[in-house]
């Protein structure tokens, strides 16, 4: 009996161990399921069909590698990929620390107004509320959200939101694929495969699955969770891959919803952000039932309140480790996370005020950005970790597939952009 009973227990210290595993990953797609799922990879399904699904699959496929590297690097070393940047070189120190400053208030100021835009559509019609006062909400409370609970708080709830959106999407796109056809007998199909629909698809690959700085973040994330579940290296991959195949394949239900529910309707399709949000959540209920209506919109805002919430941390983390390690401290001191924090939340709010009335303008603009400096983080990120490690066959061959594939379409783009291609 007291055998029967210590297995049982031991079994049971074993399933919360492997549930305890599960963080960084999860937190790193938390903070991907973004404008890059809900928005984007929606609208392409609307808009181009299945044709775009090879963008999104390439994008995570190729970025692969370089979200891992920081998986890797932590438990290799004990140190994250930004205290390697720097024990290379200052210069790859600062070119991330320079970068990772714009980014930290251009994507925290993105996700959480597109936060803001959904919290108001759940509120009544009575009530009209600017998008900017609401993202003052959102702003303030993610703030003290994280200066009160930070990394153990957070790493509780996203699993939740996670959850509860990846249980919600599937059983949309389920139903809808159950439906008759809302394609129209006289609908022409429109190739996404020419030069003015370039910028749609790097901002759509731009944050698949996240920007590629978030390498080097969610190694600070697995930092602390190492010091917090002295997890193995073993287990950090199994969180990783999880969380990284979760983003993947959640980005492919999307443009599955998007497919299945728009393409080919006739209905217009709104490519302003804002705009899109009714249509998106109506693209549940429309599946679901209007019961949900309700429901999937405080989903939706969990999931972009989450992603505000990790965007925050995460830079607050990243530009703290950079400055520490510039001034050649031991340790992060508390008040710099808090200090870098703060400074992505209120820096983000500053762009959404410069971008009042433009959310889908701000969004396409942190996605591009977001893509064309990908290259760079990924170069960093292949160098760091191939200086310290001798990288399997494969392993390199892709690196060096990315590479390419990243600086190819960021220098397309920008031919096309500075208008060599008219």
């Amino acid at each position: 009996m007291n055998h029967s009973t210590s297995r049982m227990a031991e079994t049971s210290q074993k399933s919360r161990l492997n549930w305890r595993i599960f963080g960084p990953g999860i937190l790193m797609a938390s903070a991907a399921i973004g404008g890059s799922h809900l928005i984007s990879s929606t609208q392409a399904g609307a808009l181009y069909g299945w044709q775009l699904a090879i963008m999104i699959i390439l994008a995570n496929l190729f970025k692969y590698p370089f979200f891992r590297f920081g998986t890797d690097y932590v438990y290799d070393t004990g140190e994250s990929l930004i205290a390697g940047y720097a024990k290379k070189s200052k210069t790859y120190l600062w070119i991330y620390f320079v970068l990772s400053i714009a980014s930290a208030v251009i994507s925290t100021g993105a996700v959480a107004l597109l936060a803001a835009v959904i919290l108001g559509f759940m509120l009544p019609e009575s009530m009209s509320v600017s998008p900017v006062i609401m993202s003052v909400v959102v702003m303030a409370v993610s703030w003290v959200f994280l200066i009160a609970g930070h990394y153990k708080m957070l790493d509780k709830v996203t699993k939740w939101i996670m959850i509860a959106l990846t249980l919600t999407t599937i059983a949309a796109v389920i139903i809808a694929a159950g439906k008759p056809s809302v394609m129209t007998a006289d609908f022409e199909v429109t190739s996404p495969w020419n030069l003015a629909t370039l910028g749609f698809i790097v901002a759509l690959m731009g944050w698949m699955p996240a920007p590629l700085e978030f390498a080097a973040i969610t190694s600070m994330w697995t930092s602390a969770k190492i010091k917090n579940d002295h997890t193995t290296h073993k287990q950090g991959l199994i969180d990783f891959n999880v969380g990284y195949a979760t983003s993947a394949i959640l980005a492919l239900f999307f443009l599955a919803l998007g497919v299945y529910v728009q393409y080919g309707s006739g209905e217009t399709i709104q490519m302003a952000g804002g705009a899109y949000v009714g249509q998106l959540i109506q693209m549940y209920t429309a599946t679901i039932g209007d019961w949900s209506r309700l429901l999937v919109a405080f989903i939706a805002f969990m999931c972009m309140f989450g992603t505000t919430i990790t965007c925050a941390d995460g830079y607050g983390r990243a530009n703290a480790e950079c400055w520490r390690l510039i001034k050649g401290e031991e340790h992060i001191n508390h008040k710099q996370v808090v200090f870098w924090t703060t400074y992505a939340i209120v820096g983000g709010f500053i762009i959404i005020a410069f971008f009042t009335g433009q959310l889908g303008a701000m969004i396409k603009f942190a996605m591009i950005s977001a893509f064309v400096s990908a290259p760079i983080f990924g170069w960093l990120n292949y160098s760091l970790v191939k200086g310290q490690q001798k990288l399997p066959a494969g392993m390199k061959v892709l690196s060096i597939a990315g590479l390419v594939f990243l600086t190819g379409f960021a220098v397309l783009f920008l031919l096309n952009l500075t208008g060599v291609f008219a």
